[in-house]
């Protein structure tokens, strides 16, 4: 039983090494792409000739607290409008429709092109309201918005020129944040998204590696998206099924990281939960539908290979953590035992991966904060935090992705918007939910916090640094969860949408 429980953790901790090897493969790609020049061909948008027809498309929701900034935003687009056209893609089925509809009626008085499309069901959810625009849309080229994104005005023409090489399908830009300073939950979503938009999309693009269009703030070529085989409803990532659809078949992507797209991050644990369960379910239901393919084309690159094994399974990893955790309690009781200290003196090798973790983490965040005198001591303070609330998420996200990897399907439910600039006074505070899996975390939490006690019980504290992290995060998650606002990092003011 000792030899299987040393096996097993040694393994886990195998997979994890090797992941990080593959993001720090990222970071030599992102190094290296910060000295390269940037030569692709553009049109020239001085000549009025070059400037292509654009179908903007904004799938809504029972979106009301922000579908008024959402259009007036668009609105203020700087492109000609001769040659644009806006597509309300509304499926919402409460009162947010009535005010979308008027919204939309004021702006086509000034003569804006902008209509309103409905439709009677919700078939195929976000990508299924995509798909009906994409029917009736003019435009040669497709940019989408969430809508809780405010793109700057001139997004269009940093955006299409870059659409002269016939080869490109997708540009996609990458998100900033109205609201990153607004709590502590905020603070380490932006830190996560962050890392993604500079180092993993960055490093994956210039390898000529897969990366993904992200949903939102990025513009297709209509053409791209009908030789891939259209929007897709058959995962919670449509996103990323057509992404990988469209680059299978031989469409080149380019990833902008210049171009910022401001968007509201969630607010709540229970928002945050639901938009991580959706994304990472997506994930694994895309490694399930479309890997095997990639396996199979003998045009693809080694490299492309193990990247896009990596990024499809991303997710995945929280389950390997879960495991890791659930096992390093027995595995405590077993490291002041002589007969086994060769074993765990050949496992140092793996504390390697922290530390590309952190260094990798590191590279990206100082991307963002080359000004700031103070961002390692911030940094570490993010790292730690966010990886420890990451860990707390684990069991989460393990659902999601075993839903993903069985093939069980459930609703696309959209994250909730709340624009609280706009509605100041708005109750946070939802019923508490007392379920299954709250009693597992609450289980978890206090497994964690006798791994710790054992530690100091039995002198053995190689492990303390993971299960304090792991107390921390399940801690978090269930406060958090039971709605007690000091451990959920809640503000009470506007503090952190001064960019609204």
């Amino acid at each position: 039983m000792e030899t299987a429980i040393l096996f097993t953790f040694g393994f886990l901790m195998f997979v994890v090494f090797l992941y990080s090897l593959s993001l720090l493969h990222l970071l030599i790609n992102f190094l290296k792409s910060r000295s390269q020049k940037d030569t692709s061909q553009k049109w020239d948008f001085s000549d009025p000739s070059q400037i292509p027809f654009v179908t903007i498309q904004l799938p809504l929701y029972n979106d009301k607290p922000v579908v008024e900034r959402l259009l007036r935003n668009i609105a203020e687009m700087d492109y000609p409008p001769e040659k644009l056209e806006v597509q309300v893609l509304d499926d919402s089925t409460d009162d947010s429709a009535a005010l979308t509809a008027r919204i939309v009626s004021e702006l086509q008085a000034t003569g804006f092109p902008i209509q309103h499309i409905t439709r009677m069901h919700r078939e195929g959810f976000k990508a299924g309201a995509l798909k009906a625009g994409l029917e009736t849309a003019k435009g040669e080229f497709i940019a989408i918005f969430d809508s809780d994104f405010v793109p700057n005005s001139d997004w269009l023409k940093k955006t299409v020129p870059y659409f002269r090489n016939e080869k490109l399908g997708v540009v996609q830009t990458r998100w900033g944040h109205l609201n990153a300073n607004y709590s502590l939950l905020t603070k380490l979503q932006a830190f996560l998204l962050d890392y993604h938009f500079i180092l993993e999309q960055t490093g994956r693009n210039f390898g000529k590696h897969f990366i993904n269009f992200n949903g939102t703030a990025g513009i297709w070529r209509k053409k791209c998206i009908l030789d891939a085989g259209n929007w897709e409803g058959d995962t919670l990532t449509e996103d990323l099924d057509l992404s990988y659809r469209a680059q299978l078949k031989g469409w080149e992507f380019k990833y902008l990281r210049e171009v910022e797209t401001p968007a509201e991050l969630p607010i709540t644990i229970a928002a945050a939960r639901s938009q991580q369960f959706r994304w990472n379910k997506g994930a694994a239901e895309n490694f399930r539908k479309n890997y095997r393919k990639l396996l199979m084309d003998k045009k693809l690159t080694f490299g492309t290979r193990v990247h896009s094994f990596f990024h499809l399974l991303n997710s995945s990893f929280f389950f390997v953590v879960l495991q890791m955790g659930i096992i390093s309690i027995p595995v405590l009781f077993l490291l002041g035992d002589p007969a086994y200290s060769g074993i765990f003196t050949g496992m140092t090798i793996f504390i390697l991966s922290p530390v590309i973790f952190f260094v990798t983490y590191y590279a990206a965040y100082k991307e963002l904060h080359q000004n700031d005198r103070l961002s390692l001591f911030r940094f570490v303070g993010l790292f730690f935090t966010f990886f420890s609330i990451a860990m707390g998420l684990s069991l989460h996200i393990s659902i999601a992705i075993l839903e993903g990897h069985f093939g069980k399907k459930s609703e696309f439910i959209r994250t909730p918007k709340f624009n609280l600039k706009s509605r100041p006074h708005l109750k946070l505070n939802s019923p508490v939910k007392v379920n299954f899996q709250l009693i597992v975390e609450i289980l978890l939490m206090l497994l964690f916090a006798f791994g710790i006690f054992s530690a100091f019980k039995i002198g053995t504290y190689s492990l303390l640094p993971f299960h304090l992290m792991m107390f921390f995060g399940f801690s978090y998650v269930v406060l958090a969860s039971l709605n007690i606002e000091i451990l959920a990092g809640r503000k009470t003011d506007l503090k952190g949408f001064e960019n609204l």
